[in-house]
């Protein structure tokens, strides 16, 4: 499928900003189950936009604003092609898979151990491992039971915009069981976590309007947050041994939910990967706008980013 991606973002500052420095999180990464076709980015005031690659293996772009200004502007458009990936079988407990994940002296650690601990919006609790504990019970396939949590999340918690936010803790969005999809993926994160288990933050987008005859998933008028739990033993498929659970649309899948999903990057929580963030000097009150269009280009190609 291929689809093309629009995302502007609006800051009004009063009074002016005198100073800023921003880091954007809002090119995608070629996965095996996308390929960016095309991707450009332009911000407002004018800037040199620099760009790098993070730990995570993100792309990221990032730029100073020296004069003062009362506004901000950023517009990135994305062509990519998204294509479903085979599906992956294996068996392996959940509990052999956290056990990879211990500490051994004298041997080598895996590279994902990293996503076993607590981060700052995903803290390792005993009330999240209570509430994962239903569904991972003794002995049971870790796919089988990260798919039930999903299912179960998707049934017992509400999505409500606007009931929650960035500083909302996790803990708190567990017990009122409401929120957006950013609450959800920090919950299934720390349920993942607590139980020893490997699970990365993603941030990414959803096809806004859906083909003829599927429904219209949650979420897909702005960016998009959902967590994927990682497989040792799955590592050399074309997965790279990541199956991804969205508990807001309650889908899964092997490195992508689904085609209509796109991957713009990774990390242990919304920190690591916020579309946008920045430090102002000055400034004061400030409002944001954020509009976010993913549409097939076959039957509505954006060229105009002034559709926003």
């Amino acid at each position: 499928m291929r689809l093309a991606i629009t995302h502007e973002t609006r800051y009004r500052y009063s009074p002016a900003v005198q100073t800023a420095q921003h880091v954007a999180h809002l090119q995608a990464a070629d996965t095996p189950c996308q390929k960016v076709l095309s991707h450009w980015m332009q911000v407002e005031p004018d800037a040199k936009l620099l760009h790098n690659i993070d730990a995570f293996l993100n792309h990221r772009a990032y730029w100073e604003l020296k004069k003062p200004h009362d506004g901000l502007i950023v517009r990135a458009f994305t062509e990519i092609d998204t294509r479903p990936v085979a599906a992956a079988n294996t068996e392996q407990s959940w509990e052999s898979v956290r056990e990879q994940f211990r500490y051994r002296g004298r041997h080598a650690g895996d590279v994902h151990s990293g996503f076993v601990f607590g981060s700052h919006h995903v803290p390792v609790h005993e009330a999240f491992l209570a509430y994962a504990q239903d569904s991972f019970t003794p002995g049971r396939p870790l796919v089988q039971a990260a798919q039930d949590l999903t299912a179960r999340m998707h049934q017992d918690f509400r999505y409500e915009t606007a009931s929650t936010d960035i500083n909302t803790p996790a803990l708190e969005a567990l017990e009122d069981k409401r929120g957006v999809c950013q609450d959800f993926a920090h919950i299934l994160l720390a349920c993942l976590r607590s139980l020893g288990l490997s699970a990365r933050y993603v941030s990414g987008y959803l096809l806004t309007q859906p083909q003829p005859g599927q429904e219209r998933l949650v979420g897909s008028d702005a960016s998009h947050a959902w967590a994927s739990v990682y497989l040792p033993e799955l590592a050399s498929h074309a997965c790279q041994g990541w199956l991804d659970l969205d508990p807001t649309n309650d889908r899964t899948g092997w490195a992508s939910p689904g085609e209509d999903y796109v991957r713009l990057a990774v990390g242990r929580d919304f920190a690591d990967v916020s579309p946008l963030r920045g430090v102002l000097q000055g400034g004061g009150a400030h409002t944001l706008e954020v509009a976010v269009t993913v549409a097939p280009c076959a039957s509505s190609p954006i060229t105009d980013t002034g559709q926003l």
